[in-house]
């Protein structure tokens, strides 16, 4: 067990990043951890359902991506929406945030907008005199490390095939590899988790206690939270999940049961955390000395997975969004 951030670094060569899908959702690579005896196996994808039990629960997040990131008429401003208050006032990041002060216009997309305040971490409250058209004039914020602008292919396969509520600025990536077909064949569930841009912000500190975790709107339905816990094992499929899951989870109990549950979580799982509503999770594979990296190191322990990311470099798996995922069990 390690509190410092350094601790949780690998070296990734950079071709190993994804930077597009694979033509088949289904075609990737699987590495398993096997957490009672630390053995790790290499697997593909398609063998997933062969590690569920009959009783088991998937839960996925069923949040939907919007094309959040937006460009002035003028081409001299950058927005992210991050989110919609009302039907014409957003929270938006701008670049370069200097311009953007109180009392300052932009138009998009014919759209004028002026900006109300301006939040002690940057972020702009900006007022549209007409609801703000994204889809239309809005592109999908990829993620930096993919070194590309996003194409139209991106509107269908940086979505999850049961991606319904709109809200999320980046995809929950772990839900990506699945087919409609596939889930047709698995006791499933869903909650929502509306991924923010706060899951690209780094661990900056030396001392991982000392970092402030972001936060993210979640919902889950009552029935949802009765299938979790009449389970016999809950599989989170992604970093999401575990986090609304967990949030809600009690000292006993998996999780809480009421009629309907929605919130804001910010929470920040790394080594030691005892897991009280997961018993296994499908993920990607993350940045290094990132909060995810972290979580899941709680889960399998630190050194366990760093032998399992020094393996996956060694065999070539694809890192990050687009790339290939690991269940840990």
């Amino acid at each position: 067990m390690s509190l410092l951030t350094k601790d949780y670094d690998f070296h990734l060569p950079e071709e190993l990043i994804a930077s597009r899908p694979l033509p088949d959702r289904a075609a990737s690579r699987m590495l398993v951890i096997h957490r009672d005896t630390g053995r790790i196996e290499h697997r593909m994808f398609a063998d997933f359902e062969s590690y569920l039990k009959a009783e088991d629960l998937l839960v996925l997040n069923n949040t939907r991506v919007i094309p959040a990131r937006l460009f002035s008429d003028d081409g001299r401003t950058e927005l992210l929406c991050l989110n919609q208050l009302s039907p014409t006032v957003w929270r938006c990041l701008a670049k370069p945030g200097k311009r953007m002060k109180v009392g300052r216009s932009v138009v998009v997309g014919g759209t004028n907008g002026t900006v109300v305040e301006v939040f002690e971490n940057g972020d702009r409250l900006i007022e549209w005199d007409a609801a703000l058209d994204i889809h239309k004039h809005g592109h999908l914020a990829l993620p930096h490390y993919m070194g590309r602008e996003d194409e139209e292919m991106d509107k269908e396969r940086y979505q999850t095939v049961f991606s319904r509520e709109e809200g999320a600025i980046a995809a929950p990536t772990a839900g990506l590899h699945f087919t409609s077909e596939m889930l047709e064949r698995i006791r499933h569930d869903f909650i929502t988790l509306h991924v923010g841009v706060g899951t690209f912000r780094p661990v900056s500190v030396d001392n991982i206690e000392e970092h402030e975790m972001h936060s993210e709107r979640y919902s889950v339905a009552g029935e949802t939270a009765n299938a979790i816990n009449s389970a016999s094992r809950v599989i989170a499929v992604g970093t999401t999940v575990t986090r609304v899951l967990e949030s809600l989870s009690g000292e006993t109990s998996r999780i809480t049961s009421e009629e309907n549950q929605s919130g804001a979580t910010d929470i920040f799982i790394h080594p030691p955390y005892s897991f009280k509503a997961i018993d296994g999770l499908l993920t990607n594979f993350h940045l290094p000395q990132s909060t995810l990296i972290m979580l899941v190191s709680a889960l399998a322990g630190r050194e366990l997975t760093l032998e399992a990311y020094r393996q996956a470099v060694a065999e070539k798996y694809r890192f990050y969004s687009y790339g290939d995922c690991m269940l840990i069990i």
